[in-house]
């Protein structure tokens, strides 16, 4: 595998409660289980990680108990930080609230990393082979969005740029967007988030606009769609839609950002981006099966997924025809 995963996005700490239900306005619930977790972009790190890529975090951390929680959590996985700790601001964080149903609803806390300069940025130097990240939660934080905007167009020519907008894409200015969608290689987005950048349609409608329009220079896009897995659209005209698994889903929470993970792991070992996408849907389906936000599976419990589904296999040969 040639490069590291050079991500400069945002992690935060993850409060987690399972509930049966959400509570009505004015009501409590009890939660029948409680976790104190790493999250944000800390699980696209994990599962880049576990999929055996170098990761590096350019981001911000900070300066307290959350902070020395996410720093700890990162030397846990092998995640280098390059940049040093916010000598002024904790990290954020998030109250995560898993629902009976396995899904999720967040309330945020924004932190050291929605501060973000030039000059703290100074230390994260890209590397011929490295591939950069990032996600519409830095850019939407106005103490960071122009900085990192910058840097991303700097960004040497041959350096691959991946990027996930993330819910929160609504709020990210305009032209801001525009400038990171610019320089984007490959674009990864949920079926809600390809549709407010590129307008409603189907899925491959959609993506074709994506190319011709927002992300001229971008070699594909990704557009997931949980289960059901995703369509991937080349910029040469190519679509093909690849299938998600059947699993029993226990939590949501991570799926996206495991399905990114693997994703551009597989690229970098140049699988081939149908390949990668297959390798990333069976990523995300592993990873719904288990509590926890960074569950994201390993290399080899990936392969062995796949090799336990070969009904799977079969079906994606079919399945993966290139639309006209």
């Amino acid at each position: 595998m040639s490069g590291r995963l050079v991500h400069v996005g945002s992690a935060v700490v993850d409060y987690v409660y399972r509930i049966d239900a959400l509570p009505a306005a004015g009501t409590e619930k009890t939660a029948s289980a409680y976790a104190r977790v790493a999250g944000g972009g800390f699980n696209m790190m994990v599962a880049a990680g576990r999929t055996g890529m170098k990761v590096v975090f350019g981001g911000q951390l900070g300066t307290g108990p959350d902070g020395d929680f996410l720093r700890a959590a990162f030397a846990a996985e092998g995640i280098e930080t390059l940049t040093p700790p916010s000598p002024s601001m904790d990290s954020g964080n998030c109250v995560a609230m898993i629902s009976g149903d396995a899904e999720r609803t967040f309330v945020s806390w924004p932190g050291a990393e929605s501060r973000l300069t030039l000059d703290m940025m100074k230390p994260v130097q890209v590397l011929p082979g490295d591939w950069v990240f990032t996600s519409g939660y830095t850019l939407s934080y106005p103490g960071s969005r122009d900085a990192l905007a910058d840097w991303i167009e700097a960004l040497p020519a041959g350096i691959p740029f991946v990027f996930d907008p993330t819910p929160v894409i609504t709020d990210i200015p305009r032209p801001i967007l525009d400038r990171v969608l610019a320089r984007t290689s490959w674009l990864s987005c949920n079926t809600n988030e390809a549709a407010e950048i590129a307008g409603a349609g189907d899925a491959q409608t959609v993506a074709i606009r994506l190319l011709a329009e927002h992300c001229l220079s971008a070699e594909g896009v990704v557009i997931r769609a949980g289960a059901h897995g995703c369509l991937v659209r080349m910029a040469d005209g190519g679509t093909r839609a690849v299938p998600g698994f059947k699993v029993e889903a226990v939590d949501t929470n991570g799926a996206g950002d495991t399905h990114i993970g693997a994703f551009v792991s597989a690229l970098s070992r140049s699988k081939s981006p149908c390949e990668a996408a297959r390798y990333a849907n069976a990523a995300a389906a592993l990873s719904v099966t288990r509590h926890g936000g960074s569950s994201a599976p390993t290399d080899m419990e990936i392969l062995e997924f796949l090799a336990e589904r070969g009904e799977a296999t079969t079906a994606l040969g079919r399945a993966d025809a290139t639309a006209t």
